[in-house]
């Protein structure tokens, strides 16, 4: 559950449009072996759905292709290293999904549908929960996350958990995102040289690149959108308190929640509803409607496009496509925060990681040595040699200098963060401006992984750390990519208006049809015209 702000707070983070001829794939750029999905797997979450109702497929057959997909390119191939550990039981509990289809008895929207899990989400299968960290290679809790018990209530598989930035990107602010200690560093299946972002980086990757249905997420602050818009998949972090934060390994109270991360909006519809907890069930995918720009009022957040005009003409032509659709675009200018809000915002997550995780690891099994905060920096220094080769623990170290949740100061700094992005932020800019939703672009081109600097991130567009901090819905679907890289669309809203942003998306979606394939590539000189640019004349 990464912390992305934006450049104002650069240190503090890391903690179809039709391509254009520049970015086309040309036969001489793309890899000696094609890593491309075939068949089965390069459907969508929906398409595998109608796939298995209609019996053309196997539970147990999908299963095994996704496990034979894992095999050709996250564990050989490119070597994605998008996933951590597989679940053992899979297979049996394919078999068990097919027998109960046969027998008249399906379980829900996604029974046979494999889904991956990022590792700091429990599940009571024959796997530990790691958040990456040799401190909880032994965490095999064998409980449900109640999100995890909705998936399987609606048929999905377990198919394993994915690798992410290690304790969602919040112990250094020298990281490097997609990096952990058990994992390695997961790589962009665009551009294999690229970041993947954080924390979700192994549930963005693997969602990319067909290794499941569909992947779960979690963010605190950009953790889904980022890996989401750099990946070129969709993502949704929904309205704080939608999903249950039970049996997660914890940031934020006020911040964190677990999110669906597929190919599709539909599919995270599907996924939305099974995750989803509380008193009513709502069906998030039969909301949707292709119709629904129709004469919608969109808040365009101009100040927030971010300078670099490759991103700036992805956004302008997905705002033609939503004109197209029939939206009434309202342009929005600079959104300022007040005095002191960085700062303060920073402070409410070191604050509340403190008194979450130190409660978390006082329910983990005895195998699990690290019963606090302060043991977790203890075990680190004696194991540097793994834990602390590539940056530091600076974020663990001043958590732990914190005070408790009952401080003036940590209720002073959640009071003016929430009320900045809330009252004063999304909920004042949708009611002056009478639109229904906010647009912006999602994020940045991602920048190369680089062990010596570690994060080293461009100006970064987008306004998804108000919805963050808020704690409201933000999707981001993809629109396009700029030299080969691929870009995202952010929509956000109010409270609760988790059905409606998912339908306004799904409609964009339509739309435009602007989500790309991964193409592999190793480095951006794999793309002629870089390569060619790059040379000297003769």
């Amino acid at each position: 559950m990464k912390h992305v702000f934006t450049a104002a707070m650069s240190a503090l983070v890391l903690s179809a449009c039709s391509q254009t001829v520049e970015d086309a794939p040309m036969p001489d750029s793309k890899p000696a072996i094609s890593y491309a999905a075939e068949g089965w797997t390069a459907k969508s979450l929906p398409e595998l759905a109608e796939a298995l109702k209609a019996g053309e497929i196997s539970a147990e057959e999908l299963t095994q292709a996704y496990l034979d997909r894992i095999e050709q390119v996250d564990r050989s191939g490119p070597t994605l290293q998008a996933v951590l550990t597989l679940n053992p039981d899979a297979l049996d509990a394919a078999r068990a999904l097919d027998a109960k289809r046969a027998a008249g008895e399906p379980l829900g929207a996604l029974h046979g549908l494999p889904i991956l899990i990022k590792d700091n989400i429990e599940t009571a299968d024959a796997m530990p929960t790691t958040a990456g960290a040799l401190a909880l290679k032994d965490n095999i809790t064998g409980r449900d996350s109640p999100l995890i018990a909705g998936l399987r209530a609606e048929g999905a598989i377990i198919l394993g958990k994915t690798n992410l930035s290690q304790w969602a990107n919040f112990r250094s602010n020298s990281s490097m995102s997609g990096w952990s200690a058990l994992g390695g560093q997961v790589r962009n299946p665009h551009m294999l040289d690229r970041n993947p972002c954080g924390s979700s980086s192994g549930s963005g990757a693997a969602a990319a690149a067909s290794l499941a249905a569909g992947t779960v997420g979690t963010e605190t602050n950009g953790s889904i959108s980022c890996p989401s818009t750099v990946n070129g998949v969709v993502g949704f972090k929904p309205t704080v308190g939608l999903v249950s934060q039970d049996y997660i390994i914890p940031i934020s109270s006020s911040q964190d929640t677990a999110g669906p991360m597929t190919k599709s909006v539909r599919g995270a519809a599907m996924m939305l509803s099974a995750m989803a907890t509380g008193d009513t069930r709502t069906d998030y995918a039969s909301a949707l409607d292709d119709a629904s720009l129709q004469g919608a009022r969109i808040g365009v957040l101009r100040g927030a496009e971010g300078s670099n005009a490759l991103i700036r003409e992805r956004f302008h032509a997905a705002l033609v496509d939503m004109e197209a659709a029939g939206a009434i675009l309202v342009d929005i200018e600079d959104v300022d925060m007040p005095s002191g809000f960085w700062g303060n915002a920073f402070d409410v997550l070191k604050y509340e990681f403190k008194a979450t995780l130190n409660a978390y690891l006082a329910t983990t099994p005895d195998a699990v040595t690290t019963r606090s905060l302060a043991d977790l920096i203890a075990f680190n220094q004696q194991n540097a040699e793994a834990e602390l080769a590539l940056f530091n623990q600076d974020i663990f170290e001043q958590s732990n200098a914190m005070e408790g949740l009952e401080s003036d100061r940590y209720r002073d700094a959640v009071a003016l963060v929430q009320s900045a992005t809330r009252e004063e932020g999304i909920d004042r800019l949708l009611a002056e401006h009478d639109v229904i939703a906010l647009v912006a672009p999602t994020g940045p081109l991602a920048p190369r992984v680089d062990p010596v600097n570690g994060d080293v991130w461009p100006d970064w567009p987008g306004a998804g750390f108000m919805a963050a901090i808020a704690g409201y819905p933000h999707l981001t679907v993809p629109m396009g990519t700029a030299r080969g890289l691929p870009v995202g669309i952010s929509f956000m809203g109010g409270k609760d208006q988790d059905a409606t942003i998912l339908s306004l998306g799904y409609a964009y979606e339509q739309a435009s049809n602007a989500r790309a394939e991964p193409q592999y590539y190793q480095t951006a000189e794999d793309l002629p015209n870089i390569a060619n640019a790059m040379r000297r004349p003769d």
